[in-house]
């Protein structure tokens, strides 16, 4: 359940390109097929691909539009070379339909760093998100919430005063919950920002940095960040959400060749196996139980004189960033879980959960846990991206 001034800081920012041309769109296909041809065929010629259940991804992302909702996957992030290479690897049937072709996150340093890249990436359908200090209330994920919003669901936002209008409001069930729906098309429905026929896929790294330790905590994962408990919570209708796990990217571009020059970009560990596996879909009713509880929240905090937009309560408030920190949680859990019915690795170090674990680790650059090594470095760690364009030095 979202908020029109959510939706529509969304659309504003879907606007900064034209993606409601069809000249737009066509070229935006063709910039995705593209890469994916090249990343397929250097994936395939250089290494060895598996991909594990891929029949689940196939019935989530039937399901999702037979019931007219988003698809939201969320995966682990091992390497630079996660996407496009993931999506490359997956079957010539993902690739031939603009709408089934993923969007996903990209950092807005490095990949939105100037007006070249920032076309590229665009047409790459990918939205730019800000680190170090922007958090999870900026312009690209309410975007995402926007984009796994149905159009013709637009008018399910949250409507905190509909019991006083019941001229104009009905209510209506969704995923086992009252919500409020006008009675008439919503204006935010009047001009959809960019052209699709079929809901779409969000694939996203919630780790929101590549993460590659040393044996013998190989294949972890940090905590994940509160913007993907957005887009499960605050999207107009649940999207079927679906969690993956790979390994073997980090073979291919280890952050240990991160600061040697050509090495960078060149293939390494050639012959390495790259593993795919797809869980099982998120039950429906465990995110309705998240779901329900955010509802309740925004019933008892909205802001009555701003009251089609989050209140500070509901951004910053105890409540609602535990439910979100809870949402995380529970989405890195059934990624785990994937991890764990693979059977390659140890059991993961249970502090990795935790996100103050991380924070402190990050803090003080590794002293805090000595037996956690990794492989390259940190790039949390805010001083190590002093070469990127955002960097703040006023803040040495």
């Amino acid at each position: 359940m979202s908020f029109e001034d959510v939706i529509t800081r969304g659309e504003d920012f879907l606007r900064g390109a034209p993606r409601d041309s069809h000249l737009w769109n066509a070229a935006s296909h063709a910039t995705c097929f593209a890469m994916i041809v090249g990343s397929k065929f250097f994936l395939n010629l250089l290494y060895k691909p598996e991909l594990h259940h891929i029949d689940k991804l196939d019935a989530a992302l039937v399901r999702a539009r037979s019931e007219n909702r988003g698809l939201l996957t969320v995966m682990n992030h091992m390497s630079v070379v996660d996407d496009p290479t993931f999506y490359a690897a997956l079957p010539w049937r993902f690739h031939f339909d603009v709408d089934t072709i993923r969007w996903s996150f990209g950092a807005h340093n490095i990949c939105f760093s100037n007006s070249a890249l920032s076309l590229f990436f665009n047409l790459g359908k990918v939205l730019g998100t800000k680190r170090f200090g922007y958090g999870q209330f900026q312009g690209s994920v309410d975007a995402a919430i926007r984009i796994l919003s149905p159009d013709d669901t637009l008018d399910l936002e949250f409507a905190p005063d509909f019991n006083k209008k019941p001229k104009s409001v009905v209510l209506q069930e969704v995923n086992n919950g009252p919500i409020a729906k006008t009675a008439q098309p919503a204006p935010l429905m009047s001009r959809s920002p960019f052209i699709r026929t079929k809901t779409s896929w969000f694939h996203v790294f919630p780790e929101g940095f590549v993460l590659q330790l040393e044996p013998p905590h190989n294949n972890s994962m940090r905590y994940f960040k509160w913007g993907v408990s957005r887009l499960l919570l605050e999207s107009t209708r649940a999207p079927v959400v679906l969690p993956i796990f790979s390994y073997g990217f980090e073979k291919i571009a280890p952050e240990n060749t991160a600061e040697e020059g050509i090495k960078r970009y060149l293939p390494s560990n050639i012959g390495a196996e790259v593993h795919i596996w797809f869980g099982d879909e998120v039950e429906d009713a465990k995110i309705e139980t998240y779901r329900s509880r955010w509802r309740g929240l925004c019933a008892k905090y909205f802001n009555p004189k701003h009251p089609n937009d989050l209140s500070e309560e509901l951004r910053t408030g105890k409540k609602a960033q535990q439910l979100r920190s809870e949402v995380a949680a529970m989405l890195r859990e059934a990624v785990l879980n994937v991890r764990n019915s693979t059977g390659h690795f140890n059991p993961e170090d249970p502090r990795f959960k935790d996100p103050s674990f991380w924070k402190e680790y990050t803090r003080t650059e590794g002293a805090s846990a000595p037996d956690v090594k990794f492989i390259g470095k940190n790039w949390a760690i805010r001083r190590l991206q002093s070469h990127l364009p955002e960097y703040d030095h006023s803040d040495e």
